[in-house]
């Protein structure tokens, strides 16, 4: 009995606990829930805030949660790593670019440092002789040439040589005179030293006077004598000639030393010093290697050549230096030697005329930074300029590449070369930022093509529709090599190009057509030449642009016959962004201002059949 009540005790505790237990687990399980829940739902917001964005490698600006396109220039998107999205408190002005923007840019930096500027001065003159032993002999009194001893110029004559004589009654007279003096120098002296000194301002010397008083006859027959050692540059008289008083009779030049003349641009004279050594040779002696100082530098400049004279002097012997040789000298400076200056390379600026621009690397930032920078410049040193305010020792700018820094400033609205102020540039169609409304283009375009659309008044015969298709065939092998970024070929084109606009028959057009083709050849042919005698396939591209709208035009007024279609293409960031026209035979678009680093950006804008 007491067996069987302890049971019943035993098995109540069990239910007790065991109902504890299950609503303690009641108790517990839904808060676990509520946590698990909680958790997936904050894994979830983390999943979606690492949503993955998309950027373009050349334009860093443009961020997109799907792969595509870059809107600007048509490049294949990246994935914006959390490398490149890291994010850190910037200037507002800095330009960002990726690491694998800068290669495709060929962006290349260089850290601005002090040194003495390599400054050799290429320069360019003549001989010249000597102005200080120049003697021109003039005719003291009036008379004959009764004989002469030099007959010839570039004969050589020495100091106190005789070089002809002259009869005349004047000097007959003064001798007489004198001799007449001389009975009364005692009681008359003035009259006495008259005398003596009239003859004397007629170069007459005191030993030739003297004689002619011992003698006590006047002298008939005067001699010409040559003042100084030298070679007679011009003889201005022949045996039985009369002169004048004060008639040229001849010049003798001393040549022992002669001066060398050379031309000094503007940019040289900075570093150009009295004293300074140059190493010249002469055209006719190119084995022949000549020293000098510069003893002189004129302080005023042509004001048609732009340049001042630099002068060497030079000793001459055996006369090897004759007047009037081209020299080619280099000058070492001296200032450059002792100065200690900042230097960037010429590469580094963006030069408008008024400003000049830099773009410095801005250090610790996990994605490279550039910033506009206004500098001023002292003068050039060879590859090299001087920083005279603006920059300091150690900072890094853009060597390489800079005008590709500037355009992407321009296109996000931050300070550049042609806007120093910032602000958004409209780009002509939609490339991701500010898009120019229809009215807007319509306009820019109306602009660039104004005169091309005034009408001529007769028709252009359909033989000059196909000599301008053939010029236009020319043009778009130009074009073509412009695509290809190839200089050479960009010339070689031009060339051909320009053989064809050669033979073009103007004469074939009537009326104001011959006066608007009048207009437009010489831009053309002016252009093509630039093209081919300009170096850098950027100053090309230039001259292909002018090109290029002059073509437009002429295929606007007067038509082409050509096997196919042509079309009007337009890149909007061409030239800072100011667009550029170019024809193209086909659709596709193949950029002539960027090649492969942009060529897909550019529109369709009109086709010409």
């Amino acid at each position: 009995m007491k067996l069987t009540e302890t049971l019943k005790q035993n098995y109540k505790l069990i239910l007790i606990v065991l109902a504890a237990g299950i609503i303690l687990g009641w108790l517990v399980s839904p808060s676990s829930g509520g946590s698990s829940t909680a958790e997936d739902a904050h894994q979830h917001i983390e999943s979606a805030g690492a949503e993955q964005l998309w950027t373009c490698s050349m334009h860093p600006q443009i961020k997109q949660n799907h792969p595509g396109n870059c809107p600007i220039c048509g490049m294949e998107l990246i994935p914006l790593t959390q490398e490149t999205s890291t994010k850190q408190e910037t200037d507002p002005n800095e330009i960002q670019m990726t690491e694998d923007a800068m290669k495709l840019a060929e962006i290349q930096t260089v850290t601005v440092r002090r040194g003495k500027p390599d400054k050799d001065v290429i320069l360019q003159g003549k001989v010249r002789a000597d102005e200080r032993n120049i003697a021109k002999l003039t005719a003291r009194f009036g008379g004959r040439i009764e004989k002469l001893f030099v007959n010839f110029t570039g004969q050589d004559v020495r100091k106190g040589e005789k070089l002809g004589v002259i009869y005349s009654p004047d000097l007959i007279t003064a001798q007489r005179e004198l001799l007449e003096a001389a009975r009364y120098k005692d009681t008359n002296p003035s009259f006495y030293k008259a005398s003596r000194s009239k003859l004397k301002l007629w170069d007459l010397t005191e030993a030739q006077i003297d004689a002619l008083e011992n003698s006590g006859d006047p002298v008939v027959y005067f001699d010409i004598l040559s003042p100084i050692s030298g070679t007679v540059k011009k003889r201005n008289v022949t045996s039985g000639d009369y002169v004048k008083e004060g008639a040229p009779l001849f010049e003798v030049i001393d040549l022992s030393r002669v001066w060398i003349l050379f031309d000094a641009y503007e940019t040289d004279l900075p570093w150009i010093s009295i004293g300074d050594e140059i190493d010249f040779t002469v055209q006719a002696l190119p084995a022949e290697k000549f020293k000098g100082k510069v003893s002189f530098v004129d302080p005023l400049l042509d004001p048609k050549t732009r340049v001042a004279k630099v002068r060497v002097t030079s000793s001459n012997p055996k006369n090897r230096l004759k007047p009037e040789m081209f020299t080619n000298g280099t000058l070492i400076s001296k200032k450059a030697e002792r100065e200690d200056v900042l230097l960037i390379p010429k590469t580094s600026v963006l030069w408008t005329g008024k400003r000049a621009v830099v773009y410095v690397k801005v250090p610790d930032r996990e994605i490279p930074s550039f910033i506009y920078h206004e500098i001023t410049l002292g003068p050039k040193a060879g590859d090299y300029y001087v920083v005279a305010d603006g920059l300091k020792e150690g900072e890094v700018i853009a060597a390489n590449g800079v005008f590709k820094i500037d355009a992407s400033a321009q296109l996000a609205g931050k300070p550049s070369m042609m806007n120093p102020s910032g602000g958004k540039i409209s780009t002509g169609h939609n490339h991701g930022g500010k898009t120019m409304t229809d009215e807007e283009m319509a306009a820019m375009e109306e602009k660039s093509t104004d005169d091309s659309k005034s009408s001529v008044d007769s028709p252009a015969p359909e033989k000059f529709k196909e000599q301008l298709g053939s010029l236009v065939s020319a043009y778009l092998k130009l074009k073509d090599a412009f695509v290809a970024t190839d200089e050479d070929k960009a010339s070689y084109e031009a060339k051909k190009t320009l053989a064809t606009l050669e033979k073009v028959d103007m004469t074939l057009l009537k009326g104001n057509a011959h006066i608007e083709w009048m207009k437009i050849q010489p831009v053309l042919k002016n252009n093509l030449n630039g093209i081919i005698q300009m170096d850098g396939i950027e100053m090309k591209r230039t001259h292909f642009s002018i090109i290029s709208n002059e073509l437009t035009k002429a295929v606007e007024k007067f038509g082409i016959k050509t096997s196919k279609p042509v079309y009007l293409e337009f890149c909007p960031m061409a030239f800072d962004n100011k667009g550029a026209f170019w024809l193209s035979d086909t659709k596709e678009i193949r950029n002539p201002y960027f090649g492969d680093k942009m060529m897909t950006c550019g529109e369709v804008k009109k086709e010409f059949k």
